[in-house]
């Protein structure tokens, strides 16, 4: 006689594990950057805002006075100066400082990717601004900088290029593509790591040569990243001001009084805190038209990839 076995009672299913709410270790990571964004962003900004409304001269307490400053702002010359100064700047920084990141950075990717060569295009953008710009007015100085005594041995005459008004924005401009194009090099050279190697492959299959690589693959593809850090390296280069303090004060006869330089005068030199913020104000106006007018025409936000 066969006898059948009970059947097994079924295995209880294991309780679900409750998912644990990070939310509050996340907002004690997040404090810290916030209260220092607080701090050291938002509150300045609207301080400035508040003072560019005013007039202020620290001692006294400021008093309100509307739009006069925005008035005295646009019928300013000196402003007008310092902001084309500043424009010029910006068009020779920006103008040979892609132009060279972008040939370094192709270079890197094409012909090799060292580390040790990557260091080396960093270091100069390791060395603070201050040293940088006491360093080249040591070089470029007019009677015993090293460069001018190089160009009195193959007969050129000597140039003042920091005291001269044609040639002191183009030195100063150059002074600072020195310094932050290896930098900008290593943001494009980033950017080139997410073009595909296969599109380069069947360009050489169908016999396309380098520069044409360059031209119909490797800008198009590079358009987003080329677009933010044009935008980047621009804000940076509107507000210039340790080089030209270093090296020549806005001199000569404010030849290189860039915006920054105008606003520092007029805060620290003489004190009025309220035509200053005004300033800071107007050129914060600046950037974000710049800003906005380039990504919309450069289309940053799309990328020919997708």
């Amino acid at each position: 006689m066969s006898t059948t076995a009970p059947p097994r009672p079924a295995a209880a299913a294991p309780p679900r594990r409750r998912r644990r709410d990070d939310t509050r270790l996340a907002l004690l990571f997040i404090l810290p950057a916030s209260i220092g964004l607080l701090v050291f962003l938002v509150w300045p900004l609207l301080t400035g805002l508040y003072y560019s409304f005013t007039e202020y001269a620290i001692l006294t307490p400021p008093q309100w006075v509307g739009l006069e400053n925005y008035r005295t702002l646009l019928a300013d010359p000196v402003f007008w100066t310092s902001l084309r100064v500043t424009v010029v700047y910006v068009l020779i920084n920006i103008g040979v400082q892609t132009v060279a990141a972008l040939l370094i950075a192709v270079l890197m990717q094409r012909l090799t990717q060292s580390t040790w060569l990557r260091s080396l295009v960093l270091a100069p953008y390791l060395v603070s601004n201050v040293v940088a710009a006491i360093v080249f007015l040591w070089l470029l100085d007019s009677q015993l900088g090293i460069v001018n005594l190089a160009l009195q041995g193959l007969g050129v005459d000597p140039i003042s290029f920091w005291a001269n008004e044609s040639w002191v924005i183009p030195t100063i401009a150059l002074v600072n593509v020195w310094r932050h194009m290896g930098y900008t090099a290593l943001l494009l050279f980033a950017g080139l790591q997410s073009i595909p190697e296969q599109l380069y492959e069947a360009a050489r299959t169908e016999g396309a040569g380098e520069l044409a690589m360059f031209r119909r693959i490797t800008l198009p593809l590079l358009r987003p990243i080329l677009a933010l850090v044009l935008i980047m390296t621009i804000i940076g280069s509107f507000q210039v001001f340790d080089t030209v303090s270093v090296t020549t004060q806005g001199g000569p006869a404010d030849a290189s009084k860039v915006l920054q330089m105008y606003i520092y005068e007029n805060a620290f030199a003489q004190y009025e805190f309220g035509y200053a913020s005004a300033l800071s104000v107007a050129l914060l106006l600046i950037l974000m038209v710049i800003t906005f007018a380039q990504y919309w025409l450069s289309r940053a936000g799309q990328s020919d990839l997708d």
